[in-house]
């Protein structure tokens, strides 16, 4: 790095895309792309949290993914299976911290049992949190946040920024500090709304499976280079 003093985000959101079209580049099946993505991803975690960021988000199943085609949503059921029974020992093992944001509602009974033993075997670990944005909406998120707002019985005049805050899914998990996506495209498709209100954005051109460790570090490089001002 160069003169620029190394700042370490404290929460780094990713948008995972590009595994469908990282597989068309190289004929082979849609669900080949996702399983890609899927040990991309594992390096990228383990590449954050050695470097010191203590969240980590990713956009891992949106409430609009539904819409896709039922032989990949079921082939990404799968994978999510496969990577809790198989990264579980692990995740304990660096003392990772998983919450899963998004509505329950839909989820496979299995899948959403692995998820709570998932939450449920870190809960108290110290040494990172990874949050996965799973069958969820930003939109959504936030509409449910005010549904409870009325349901504990608050008036206009006290739904607040941090009366909605505070009922947010996790309302505990941070503002994201840097928002990163891939693939080229330049829009954040519902992720965490109300938490990237004075996020920094890297668009990266690289496919999600094309990430690597050395991506982190050109992430942390870039983000050291801005000033933050959070509308002052």
């Amino acid at each position: 790095m160069d003169e620029t003093q190394t700042v370490i985000p404290k929460h780094v959101g990713f948008i995972l895309d590009g595994n469908r079209r990282w597989a068309r580049k190289h004929s082979i099946p849609e669900s080949d792309g996702h399983l890609a993505g899927y040990n991309s991803l594992k390096e990228v975690l383990d590449a954050c949290f050695e470097r010191g960021i203590d969240h980590v988000t990713i956009y891992a199943f949106s409430t609009e993914n539904w819409k896709r085609d039922k032989g990949e949503v079921s082939g990404l059921m799968k994978l999510a299976l496969y990577a809790i029974s198989k990264d579980l020992k692990r995740l304990v093992e660096q003392k990772i911290r998983v919450r899963i944001l998004g509505r329950r509602e839909g989820i496979e009974g299995k899948l959403l049992a692995g998820f709570e033993k998932l939450e449920e075997k870190t809960r108290d670990l110290t040494g990172g949190t990874l949050s996965v944005c799973f069958n969820y909406g930003g939109q959504q998120e936030i509409v449910d946040a005010t549904k409870q707002c009325i349901a504990d019985g608050l008036t206009a005049d006290e739904i607040t920024e941090d009366a909605i805050a505070a009922r947010l899914y996790c309302p505990d998990i941070p503002p994201i500090d840097l928002v990163v996506r891939t693939s080229g495209e330049q829009r954040l498709s519902n992720f965490m709304l109300w938490r990237t209100a004075y996020s920094e954005f890297l668009f990266m051109q690289k496919l999600w499976p094309e990430m690597t460790k050395e991506d982190v570090d050109d992430i942390i490089e870039e983000y050291s280079r801005r000033s933050r001002r959070f509308g002052g």
